[in-house]
């Protein structure tokens, strides 16, 4: 279900039964002469789509900071946008999904995913800000002190869990920590992604241009493969976000 799509009752009737909402986070960065800017983004969007109407899927934010660690903004394919821009942005939206009812939000990001272990400035902008807006949101409706009230005596049992308000904004890589897929940068993982999701978006014969070597494995993609990655990617959100296994 897309959000934009959806009328009051039906973002109601969402929110009373807790179905998962999906936020896509993406950047705009240059992957080579053979693919699209926006590759971490389609990687999720076309992926979450799959899953249908068991999830609300917000409109994308495909801004991120992309860094210019691949390359230059000579190429045109790289926006990069400041993480300390990014924080407050996100704040704003957390909280209006906080006031709006939701309490089952998840994030989803691609770029720079095989480090979300220690974090990458993207998804550290998301969590920091998730975390300061859960702080003020329950101070604000809860009051000064709301940890220590006897009420949160079973805090720890609900944190291990999973249903402790903490929880009520969650961020994810795209794919599980895994070698049965190539993580790459525009290379045979990618690119196989690409072929399959997006492959009016590809073109082949310009892999290679200007030699970067990252891009050195892309000639090996298939679209098979990348149907391959489609499907481990949909495990891995199914699990995390909590829906039955097809």
């Amino acid at each position: 279900m897309r959000y934009e799509r959806m009328r009051p009752d039906q973002v109601q009737a969402a929110i009373a039964a807790g179905v998962p909402v999906v936020l896509p986070l993406g950047v705009m960065e240059h992957h080579g002469g053979h693919l699209p800017a926006g590759v971490d983004l389609l990687a999720v969007t076309e992926i979450v789509e799959r899953l249908g109407d068991e999830v609300v899927v917000l409109p994308p934010f495909a801004y991120g900071a992309a860094s210019h660690a691949v390359a230059g903004p000579e190429h045109g394919t790289t926006l990069h946008v400041d993480a300390g821009a990014l924080v407050p942005f996100f704040e704003g939206l957390c909280m209006a999904l906080l006031r709006a009812g939701f309490r089952n939000v998840h994030a989803v990001i691609h770029h720079q995913s095989e480090n979300i272990g220690q974090g990458m400035p993207t998804d550290l902008a998301f969590r920091l800000a998730a975390r300061n807006v859960i702080f003020r949101f329950l101070e604000e409706t809860r009051g000064a002190g709301w940890w220590g009230k006897r009420e949160m005596r079973d805090y720890y049992a609900a944190h291990e869990a999973g249903t402790d308000p903490f929880n009520w904004i969650r961020l994810h890589p795209l794919f599980p920590k895994t070698d049965a897929f190539p993580f790459d940068h525009a290379g045979e993982g990618e690119t196989a992604l690409m072929l399959a999701l997006a492959p009016e978006s590809v073109a082949m014969e310009r892999a290679g241009e200007g030699d970067p070597w990252w891009t050195e494995t892309a000639p090996r993609a298939t679209a098979r493969t990348g149907e391959a990655g489609v499907a481990l990617a949909l495990a891995h959100l199914r699990r995390v976000l909590g829906l039955s296994a097809t």
